[in-house]
């Protein structure tokens, strides 16, 4: 399955309040409901048009797919001209071009229609989505299932079927189909069960949205199932999770996200009973709040993606701090929340997890950090290095008689440091030379006469000096007094 598929099942599938519209799948056209009415009879001004109880499902085939609005295309999976043998009098059209993946999603369809007209047109069809309509009846449904016998995927989503009895003889009719969705249908799980048992050949489930708060085990198991999303739904105790793992003995992904299950409690002995072939977990949005349960995954002996975001317990920790404990918890997970884990990022994860927990008391120290104390050794926390450019220096400023103390800031230029001395010097910047004196540095001062220059190219520290000296007028010389630091030369600049 794509990822725009997967995504759709994925979302709730509520049903939309606005008229619907049946959307032709392949990009093609799409026909409003009210177009079919040739003759304007529900244009603005003219009277509402009734509401409709419900349409059959070969009804909506022979408008949707009809050659005036499907019109036939070459191309793989863009249609099949089909011209079936149609008993004399039936009101079917002679021709529809059907794709292989039919999509008759919202469009009032309640009832299957005429049997040997389904099975006449869809010999071919493969994928078929029926969900937002008004299918109430497992009966109906299991017509339009069994006249379809190539068909592999089938979305039931958002059909009102939360007070409907499948009956066991109803259920043979989903025999071939390998992909279920149920989202959103409030379907019972005894209605589950019966349809699982008859389904030898299913492989992906999807029952979101379901309000499931229980689930009752099965006698028989379903050794074909890949793929179970149960996502929102209310399954809060471990106890009833422990039910799905005898029923689905060859599951391989469990996506259950925003389910609010508080914690796994059994022993490490069932949890590797419980799902011996399950590889990737999907457990978002739930209600975990201790390292312990974390811990017990490790239990599955082929678990190898996690995903395990916007939890309890990583609430008060850093994203780096959460990778990190979570990639050490887990050193079979090759996979975390969607992300490679590497070979470097697993061994620094390690690492940070022993020097995280040096300076715990003995009593609490984790299971885990004695594990990789072993491995690595105790390890001294790491040396707090600052590699970010200095933003600030405190320098002595000399001009004539006065010194003074001023911070300044390096990211500005030689220009703008000259406006900024201009309270302390009391002069202009256009009356001013100034000097830099590195106290470090034996070849005296630099002149600072670039005004574009920015002051941390000259590795400006704490401590250092500037000189300022007022530059003579016309015919005459200033000379500055001497400073230690100039071996007591005077410096006497050019007028």
């Amino acid at each position: 399955m794509t990822g725009p598929q997967f995504q759709k099942l994925c979302s709730s599938d509520r049903p939309s309040l606005q008229k619907p519209t049946m959307s032709c799948d392949s990009g093609l056209v799409e026909r409003n409901i009210a177009g079919a009415d040739p003759e304007g009879m529900w244009d603005s001004g003219a009277v509402d048009p009734p509401e409709e109880e419900g349409r059959t499902f070969m009804q909506v085939l022979s408008e949707k797919y009809s050659p005036e609005n499907f019109p036939y295309r070459r191309g793989p999976g863009m249609g099949v001209v089909v011209v079936p043998t149609l008993p004399q009098g039936s009101p079917m059209k002679d021709r529809l071009n059907l794709p292989s993946v039919l999509v008759l999603a919202g469009c009032g369809i309640s009832h299957a229609g005429e049997q040997r007209e389904i099975a006449a047109f869809c010999a071919h069809v493969m994928e078929l989505d029926l969900s937002h309509n008004k299918l109430q009846d497992w009966h109906e449904i299991s017509k339009i299932v069994s006249n379809i016998p190539n068909l592999d995927f089938l979305n039931l989503s958002s059909n009102p079927l939360s007070e409907v009895v499948l009956e066991p003889s109803g259920a043979k009719a989903f025999a071939r189909v390998r992909r279920l969705v149920l989202n959103n249908t409030q379907v019972s799980w005894n209605t589950v069960l019966i349809l699982t048992r008859d389904m030898p050949e299913l492989e992906e489930l999807f029952l979101c949205l379901n309000e499931y708060t229980t689930v009752s085990a099965s006698t028989v198991p379903c050794p074909t199932l890949r793929l179970l999303h149960i996502t929102d739904n209310n399954l809060q105790d471990w106890a009833e999770v422990r039910k799905i793992g005898p029923m689905f003995p060859g599951l391989e992904t469990l996506v259950m996200s925003n389910c609010n299950l508080s914690s796994i409690q059994d022993s490490e002995e069932m949890l590797r009973r419980l799902f011996p072939n399950l590889r990737s977990i999907n457990l978002h949005n739930s209600g975990l709040n201790r390292w312990e349960d974390i811990e017990k995954l490790n239990q599955f002996p082929k678990l190898e993606d996690v995903r395990l975001q916007g939890i309890p317990l990583l609430q008060t920790y850093t994203n780096t701090e959460r990778r990190s404990l979570m990639v050490a918890h887990l050193p079979s997970v090759s996979s975390l929340n969607g992300s490679v884990v590497t070979d470097g990022e697993r061994e620094d994860s390690e690492r940070f997890f022993i020097r995280y927990h040096v300076d715990y008391p003995e009593e609490e120290l984790p299971y885990r950090y004695h594990c990789l104390v072993t491995k690595y050794g105790k390890l001294e926390p790491l040396a707090e290095i600052d590699l970010r450019p200095r933003c600030h220096a405190k320098v002595e400023v000399h001009c004539e008689d006065k010194v003074a103390e001023v911070s300044i800031r390096l990211d500005q230029t030689v220009a703008e440091l000259k406006k900024q001395l201009r309270t302390v010097v009391q002069l202009s910047a256009n009356q001013m030379r100034l000097y830099y004196i590195d106290k470090e540095c034996v070849f005296g001062p630099e002149e600072m006469k670039y005004h574009t220059r920015a002051l941390h190219s000259y590795s400006i520290q704490d401590g250092d000096e500037l000189l300022v000296v007022p530059k003579a007028g016309r015919g005459t010389t200033t000379t500055a007094k001497p400073l230690s630091n100039l071996n007591s030369k005077t410096l006497t600049p050019p007028p």
